[in-house]
């Protein structure tokens, strides 16, 4: 019994040594395999932190091009709608249209005293007020022929209107829109004219700089009559010649048709960068640029000031103006387009009002660099004026 038990011990503890040997080896593998994972992940740990932060900050760039490109949408849209609105509005409120017209609310200089106009260099210049209609003030300047400039000092303004009466010709100046009788490139002329011997009167519309009343069309024109009269009637038989600048020209046209009509004609007229009428001129400047294609644009733009009573017509009225005719138009004219004014002499000159009287008609070239306002620069002017105002009488048939 002893025998057979020793071989079953032996062989349970083979068992039980085999067991725990296989189990132990187990156990190793084990170890062995969670210390490979282990390792495996401590290695990979490295790159992969930079690699999610490039990642995070491409998320944050992309992020904020979006955002940038949202804020430009968001703008693009704003401009886009202000773009489409702004001829609705212009329609339902055709006042719009006519102050962008008279620019009569821009004033520059703006620091500057209109009843000093010695402050601008203009020494031998008197201010003063005329009433054309009830509630309606209009400021006026009178400068003298430079040669009295030192006879004019202290005097006041009985002693420049008795002036008109003297021997020298009279220039009526009617300036464009924007601004005062005191812009600058204004005042250089009323100093160019002046040095030639001309006495130079102009004013500021109704509504204009210190003028009061509001200004329109008709308003303007008749402002225009009321200084012209006052002139001839003071001046005698010293002619009385009418320029106009840009806008001005409008109002000169009417003027001068108006005298035309009541067979009182001024000796001669000068229109500097003319246009033909208010609406060709509109579709011609600049401003109107970005809305030239723009569908209905006539509708929306030209028709509200034809509703506002707003024509000056040139084209209309050079066919009814029987006085000389002289035309200044620099080729680089970015206000009023250069064929304009061509255009408008070219219906001028064959008109039977002009066939007893001389229409002339004189370019600037654009390198001279005189664009819409600087012709006063021309050394050329003094002889253009002699030459044609000492020939501004009729020009009879024989």
């Amino acid at each position: 019994m002893r025998k057979r038990a020793e071989p079953v011990a032996l062989e349970h503890e083979r068992c039980a040594a085999s067991g725990s040997s296989s189990s132990g080896s187990a156990a190793a593998a084990l170890d062995a395999a969670c210390r490979l994972k282990q390792k495996l992940r401590l290695a990979g740990k490295g790159p992969a932190e930079p690699r999610c932060a490039a990642d995070a900050g491409m998320k944050r760039a992309l992020g904020r091009r979006k955002g940038l490109w949202f804020r430009m949408k968001k703008i693009l849209l704003c401009v886009l709608g202000l773009y489409v609105a702004i001829p609705f509005l212009i329609k339902l409120c055709p006042g719009i249209q006519a102050k962008l017209i008279f620019l009569n609310f821009v004033r520059v200089p703006y620091f500057i005293d209109l009843k000093k106009p010695q402050d601008q260099g203009l020494n031998h210049t008197c201010n003063y007020y005329l009433q054309p209609e009830e509630d309606v003030t209009i400021g006026v300047w009178h400068t003298v022929p430079a040669v009295w400039w030192k006879d004019a000092q202290g005097k006041d303004q009985m002693w420049y209107e008795d002036a008109l009466a003297s021997s020298h010709p009279i220039i009526l100046y009617l300036h464009g829109n924007a601004g005062t009788r005191g812009g600058d490139h204004r005042v250089e002329l009323y100093k160019v004219l002046s040095s030639l011997g001309y006495h130079v009167v102009t004013f500021d519309y109704r509504g204009w700089g210190d003028s009061i009343g509001t200004p329109s069309e008709r308003g303007m024109t008749y402002d225009a009559l009321h200084v012209f009269d006052w002139i001839k009637a003071r001046s005698g038989d010293n002619p009385v010649y009418i320029w106009g600048h840009s806008l001005g020209t409008g109002v000169a046209t009417n003027l001068v048709r108006r005298l035309c009509e009541r067979e009182t004609p001024p000796d001669a007229l000068i229109l500097e960068s003319p246009f033909t009428n208010i609406r060709e001129e509109a579709k011609s400047h600049p401003f109107s640029v970005i809305y030239r294609y723009f569908p209905g644009f006539d509708w929306f733009f030209l028709d509200p000031i034809t509703s506002s009573g707003i024509k000056f017509a040139n084209d209309e009225n050079v066919k009814h103006i029987s006085c000389s005719l002289l035309i200044l138009h620099a080729e680089d004219d970015p206000v009023v387009p250069f064929q304009l004014g061509r255009k408008l002499y070219n219906i001028a000159a064959p008109s039977r009002s002009f066939r007893d009287f001389k229409v002339q008609f004189i370019p600037f070239h654009s390198d001279l660099g005189y664009r819409h306002k600087y012709i006063y620069k021309s050394p050329e002017l003094p002889r253009i004026l002699r030459e044609f105002l000492g020939k501004s009488e009729p020009r009879r048939q024989h």
